[in-house]
């Protein structure tokens, strides 16, 4: 169990660093190339960045403060969402395609930062309740994000218009509200299992 714990404070460490560089990097060129998708992805990066350094100081922690951690995190995974609509709002105003090479080779090297988080994630996401959850959700949503986002720039490239970035930002959107949700559930039973014992 301790030999357990150890392999994943080290998984989410790394989780978490290649995270807060991958989100610098995404977030430059987002703002450069003017991509709600990437804005969007990029504010995802950051989150993801926070859960899994919030895991690594909360694994000695109890079960039910890590409980309660869960419950916060899955607030925390509605700030993606929150940022989609803001870049929205600003897509709408200056209605230009992003750059499509760009777009896409920034989502390729998304996709595999969060290929590496997944597989890092994948045989601990049952350890530690709703923490290590919320982690490997949000690194597999990603998965799915940034091929979307790969998708988006291919058929930009073919036929400029702000929608294919639009629509993947709606997508990438909803699946960090779907995860909130589920982290949120997985938390309150959590909290519920560590309340009755005696």
């Amino acid at each position: 169990m301790i030999a357990d714990e150890r392999a994943l404070r080290w998984a989410v460490a790394i989780v978490a660093l290649l995270n807060l560089v991958y989100f610098s990097i995404e977030f430059a060129v987002a703002l450069a190339i003017g991509s709600v998708s990437l804005l969007a992805d990029s504010a995802d990066f950051f989150e993801d960045a926070a859960v899994n350094f919030v895991i690594f100081a909360a694994l000695g922690w109890s079960a039910t403060r890590r409980a309660k951690v869960g419950i916060l995190l899955s607030a925390v995974l509605f700030a993606p969402a929150l940022a989609f609509l803001w870049t929205l709002w600003q897509k709408f105003n200056a209605p230009v395609p992003p750059a499509a090479i760009p777009l896409g080779i920034t989502g390729l090297g998304a996709l595999a930062i969060n290929l590496c988080c997944a597989v890092l994630l994948a045989r601990h996401r049952h350890h530690a309740g709703s923490l290590t959850k919320a982690a490997f959700l949000s690194a597999r949503n990603d998965v799915v994000a940034n091929v979307a986002i790969v998708g988006a720039s291919l058929v930009t490239l073919r036929f400029p218009s702000i929608w294919p970035d639009v629509i993947v930002g709606f997508g990438i959107a909803f699946l960090n509200l779907d995860a909130a949700r589920e982290v949120w559930t997985a938390a309150r039973h959590e909290h519920r299992l560590a309340e009755a014992q005696p």
